[in-house]
């Protein structure tokens, strides 16, 4: 580790004097931390965000972390078959490898192949997620052009108490989870979750897929999950602490047939973590974290190992200036790939240098972030962002934000055989956005209009116009421009015993090179969602729509519309006791999200729980 962090030796030395804590804070019901890497009351946070807490996720009924996202407004999704297979997240338009995601504020994600491994982030350990959208890279550095999605796997309570749940569903589905939380009377506090998931699956494939890629065989999973929180209060205003994950995700896929194709891939995190309030304005933390995403694959067409391993060291002070926050960030970054394809055998650092200043003043509010990260790869990069905030009233309030980010190249992009170029730059973008929020506790609304034009984009292409000796089967380069703009529109009301929520994207996603809409993503979908309840009972229907899409960049394979319904029921048994049933694809749509791959058709989930809220 010395060797590795050498150029932060001296900073560090400093924090190491003093007892430090997680880069970020604990969110709490009316608090959201990842929009400024700070605890923020929610009505005071300038970028557009959502958060998904542990009831909904809950009642959702979500088999993967995947199917709950697809429910979210600005959000859409692309998979590759059921549960378990390769998934793509879309935020306002903009490509999996342009969001940054974080678990317990861990950066995970694989350098190769760019973004988050979704299918190997197991629902049963996740207790919160935030959602930010637009630019942070002024606050997170890398990729985190389109937004910023953190996950919080479960913390329990303060009291020692048990958790469990059980459920079985269609598909020959399969699921138990359990935990422990508590703390004792020594200031130390513990947590401790693990989950197995099994399903017999469906063909991945439609026969449409053609005799090379078509498999009748069922493609299941299994996924199993352990996840830990530790804490100890050392004195007032120190504590120390370590959070840990591990996921094996087990899973069969289609590449042709006559070969039962299976993958195994491994997401493991883990973080240690301090904080120290030296003064009564100035809390200063440390965390060292670890994250790695290993993938086998045992297919038709051969086997493959590729270990992406990412190293960082945050260090971050947070000094209350009177009402306003003043934010000094210093990180550093490692990512090591490791694998069967020895070209991507590679490392790369980042150094990063970051500087924010919220401002609080009546009914006005505003912050402002720039960051530099310089990479041993790709050179030195800054960005920057300002908000402004009025508010009309305590319930309206007005929105206008602009912001700069960055996407760095993948290694695949830059050294994958006879198909990456070590000179690629990573994209660049700028996003302007205005906003209006509205929120009195029984109505809430919020609708936002967005611009984010992006340069450099890098494409992958049959034919390689630039490298045709070398690159015979084509390649990725920079050389698109692309504009995602639209309005998201949120709404949820709140009448006591029935529970309203909508939502509406309205976008354009496009590249301005070709002038062709990017692919998979829908110029129109959105969600909307009824409940009611009555004493223990609550019961619901949900509905999921999204325009045509297209699968390729050149717009000529279609991805029809489609629209979803989906229906749930809980009650409470008895103290501590919940039972669940859902009916998802109500109506039994056949649809697809990648060409000539297979959804769930109309299933069903019935789960019993005891001591989750």
């Amino acid at each position: 580790m010395t060797s590795v962090f050498k150029p932060l030796a001296i900073s560090f030395a400093v924090a190491a004097a003093f007892p430090t804590f997680s880069v970020f804070a604990e969110p709490t019901q009316n608090v959201v931390v990842t929009a400024g890497r700070q605890a923020q009351v929610a009505k005071d946070v300038l970028a557009d965000n959502l958060v998904i807490n542990a009831e909904e996720i809950a009642k959702s009924g979500a088999i993967s972390v995947v199917d709950l996202l697809q429910k979210q407004r600005g959000i859409e999704i692309g998979r590759n078959g059921g549960p378990g297979t390769t998934a793509s997240v879309f935020m306002r338009g903009g490509s999996n490898s342009q969001n940054a995601v974080f678990i317990d504020g861990v950066r995970i994600g694989s350098a190769t192949s760019g973004g988050a491994s979704w299918s190997t982030i197991p629902l049963s350990q996740i207790e919160r997620i935030e959602v930010v959208y637009g630019p942070l890279s002024s606050l997170y550095g890398a990729d985190a052009m389109s937004g910023v999605v953190q996950i919080f796997t479960k913390k329990g309570s303060r009291a020692i108490a048990p958790t469990a749940s059980v459920g079985v569903g269609s598909y020959g589905l399969r699921r138990v989870e359990a935990g422990i939380s508590g703390a004792t009377e020594s200031n130390f506090s513990f947590a401790l979750n693990a989950g197995h998931e099994t399903s017999e699956g469906f063909s991945a494939t439609k026969p449409a897929a053609g005799p090379y890629s078509y498999n009748a065989d069922k493609d299941g999973y299994t996924l199993d999950s352990v996840s830990g929180r530790l804490g100890l209060e050392v004195s007032k205003g120190f504590d120390l602490g370590l959070n840990f994950l591990q996921s094996r995700l087990d899973s069969q896929f289609d590449s042709g047939p006559g070969y039962d194709d299976r993958s195994e891939q491994k997401l493991e995190t883990v973080a240690l973590f301090g904080r120290a309030k030296l003064s009564s304005n100035w809390l200063s933390g440390l965390q060292l974290a670890k994250t790695a995403d290993k993938g086998y694959t045992d297919a038709s067409y051969g086997k493959s190992q590729i270990d992406t391993t990412q190293t960082s060291i945050n260090w971050q002070n947070d000094i209350n200036i009177g009402k306003d926050v003043l934010q000094l960030i210093v990180e550093r970054r490692v990512e090591d790939v490791d694998g069967t394809t020895l070209a991507l055998n590679r490392s790369r650092s980042t150094n990063s240098y970051a500087a924010s200043y919220v401002l609080k003043r009546d009914a006005h509010l505003a912050s402002a972030s720039l960051r530099n990260d310089v990479s041993s790869q790709y050179g030195s990069h800054s960005t920057g962002s300002v908000a402004y905030g009025y508010r009309l009233t305590e319930a309206l309030r007005l929105n206008a934000s602009y912001g700069t980010s960055f996407r760095a190249p993948t290694y695949n992009e830059l050294y994958y055989p006879s198909y990456g170029i070590e000179t690629n730059k990573p994209e660049t973008a700028k996003n302007a956005e205005l906003g209006v929020y509205f929120d009195d506790n029984t109505y809430e609304f919020s609708a936002v209009y967005y611009q984010n034009k992006a340069t450099d984009l890098l494409v992958s292409t049959n034919v390689c116009p630039i490298l045709q000796a070398t690159h015979k089967y084509g390649c990725a380069y920079n050389v698109d421009k692309a504009t995602m703009s639209g309005l998201t529109i949120g709404a949820n009301v709140n009448l006591g015993s029935i529970n309203l929520r909508a939502s509406l994207d309205i976008q354009d996603p496009v590249d301005d090179t070709t002038g062709k809409r990017l692919a998979r993503r829908a110029k129109q979908h959105g969600t909307l969602a009824a409940e009611y309840s009555i004493e223990k009972l609550k019961f619901g229907a949900e509905g999921i729509f999204s325009g045509e899409r297209y699968d390729d960049v050149a717009n000529k394979k279609l991805l029809p519309g489609y629209g979803l319904l989906n229906l749930y029921a809980t009650y409470d048994v008895a103290a501590n006791w919940t039972v669940l049933a859902r009916f998802n694809n109500a109506l039994n749509k056949d649809y697809e999200t990648a060409k000539n791959y297979a959804t769930a058709a109309s299933n069903i989930y019935v789960g019993v729980s005891y001591g989750f809220k």
